[in-house]
């Protein structure tokens, strides 16, 4: 122990600690920096989160301590809660008094009394989060462990200090923050702490939407997320959780032919977007890509089983899912959409002949998105068949030559078309109608298709011949909009 006290003290330095230990010097109470401030010092990882306990007196604490700091410290108290907070340069600090908590059955919202520091470190959620460091002058420095939970960091488990079911029936979101610490950490859940999480999962009803989206987020931005799926698949909580997930699961066999499973595949392409790129929503479309199957699995004696349109009716799915879970209703909600309808036309391009006039279309629909969209695509390739995955990444770098050499040339990403509706409607004298937007299409698959370039006049001279044959009468000339700037 002395040797962890030695080493401990080599990362209590800074004006914030020594000032808090002025602070609880004078008085008179008891001060540890707690939980995952502790924990990661033996991980080896930084921690951004300073969380102070002392026995009585948390936010005088506070206060004293951001007197002590001067001018520059900013106190924040939060009585209802009884927690403060020091904010002082780049150090942010969290300042609690000890307590010890009870729950009633309906609710995640505890009755708080005041108490020791071992009736905090056991209402702490895990052994490994339970670990504090003394900052009195009397044993500064010592670790304060009365649940091994450095024994468990080295053990790499995830117990509760307290009885598993008290523990997760008291308070079910600790049930997700399990599942995410085992997935970001690459820790194990000790087997009766998951057997309380299964055997409690229906409590996760009592927990907010937002609160499961934020322990979602975290657990997503793991080196490997599909681990936290499958051991909320494990522990039953997938279902209850993400339901349309949990539907991809199995393989049905019909005349000796069957598909794969799903679900392992959906992990797998989440696990390869996420060794390739740190964008949260881009990791929720590779989750959802193929969200639609089960609704779209059918049987066809000569093709076997067929997954049709499950990319269109996946992306009509997707607000209905971020709803439901809280999560953004935004232009993030928007790309995931559009990932999930997209991520079959790459593929198609693949597999049918490559012309110039459906890649332009896909840049076009992609626009800005396309990389992310190419890298959804490659990561979906989960083939065994070593030779077929060769041949798909071959003609994947086809296409992406074959983009770029459209793009430098049509400039079609995120194209506007030369002529607009309003140039339009001028031009012949009409009010918005379907002609107009018919003349505007036109416009714009002639584009797309290589009939003409993107270019003022040729699609100019296009729009009269396609208004002639509407038997529309040009009113007044429509003007160059870049010569007008030259």
């Amino acid at each position: 122990m002395n040797g962890i006290i030695v080493n401990l003290r080599e990362y209590l330095v800074g004006a914030g600690f020594s000032v808090v230990t002025q602070a609880a010097e004078e008085l008179g109470v008891r001060a540890c920096v707690v939980g995952g401030f502790v924990r990661d010092i033996f991980l080896g990882r930084a921690s951004k989160d300073i969380d102070i306990v002392t026995v009585g007196k948390g936010i005088e604490l506070a206060q004293r301590v951001a007197e002590l700091l001067g001018k520059h410290a900013h106190l924040s108290v939060f009585r209802n809660f009884g927690t403060a907070q020091v904010k002082y340069r780049q150090l942010e600090l969290e300042f609690v008094g000890a307590r010890k908590e009870s729950y009633q059955r309906g609710s995640r919202k505890p009755i708080v009394e005041d108490g020791s520091m071992q009736d905090d470190q056991i209402r702490r959620d895990f052994t490994v989060n339970a670990l504090a460091i003394s900052l009195n002058k009397a044993d500064y420095g010592e670790l304060i462990d009365p649940f091994d939970g450095l024994g468990d960091i080295q053990r790499k488990i995830l117990r509760t200090p307290a009885e598993p079911n008290i523990t997760f029936s008291d308070d079910p979101l600790r049930m997700m923050r399990a599942i995410r610490f085992a997935t970001t950490l690459q820790f194990n859940i000790h087997p009766i702490t998951f057997n309380a999480i299964y055997a409690n999962r229906e409590r996760i009803s009592i927990v907010s939407g937002e609160r499961i989206a934020e322990e979602l987020n975290k657990m997503m931005m793991a080196a490997q997320p599909s681990r936290g799926f499958q051991l909320m698949d494990d522990a039953g909580l997938l279902p209850l959780i993400i339901p349309e997930l949990a539907a991809l699961k199995g393989v049905e066999s019909k005349d000796g032919r069957g598909h794969k499973d799903n679900f392992q595949h959906t992990l797998q392409v989440l696990d390869n977007v996420a060794a390739q790129s740190d964008d949260l929503y881009l990791r929720w479309a590779a989750l959802f890509h193929d969200i639609a199957k089960p609704l779209c699995k059918r049987y066809d004696e000569r093709l076997g089983w067929t997954f049709h349109n499950h990319n269109y009716v996946g992306e009509k799915m997707i607000p209905r899912i971020f709803r439901r879970m809280k999560l953004p209703l935004d232009d993030r909600m928007k790309f995931v959409q559009k990932m999930v309808g997209l991520h079959m036309r790459p593929i198609a391009l693949v597999e049918d002949c490559v012309t110039d006039s459906a890649v332009r279309r896909l840049l076009f629909d992609a626009g800005d998105d396309i990389e992310a969209l190419m890298m959804l695509c490659r990561a979906d390739i989960t083939s065994r068949n070593t030779e077929k995955v060769r041949r798909f990444l071959e003609n994947f770098r086809l296409v992406s030559e074959k983009m770029r050499d459209l793009e430098e040339r049509d400039r079609i990403r995120n194209m506007q078309p030369p002529i607009s509706g309003d140039m339009i409607m001028k031009a012949f004298g009409m009010e918005p109608c379907r002609e107009v937007g018919d003349l505007k299409m036109a416009i714009k698959d002639a584009i797309l298709d290589g009939i003409i370039p993107n270019e003022f006049q040729p699609a100019y001279d296009f729009l009269l011949e396609k208004a002639a044959e509407m038997g529309l009468s040009l009113k007044e000339p429509i003007k160059n909009p870049q010569e007008a700037l030259e």
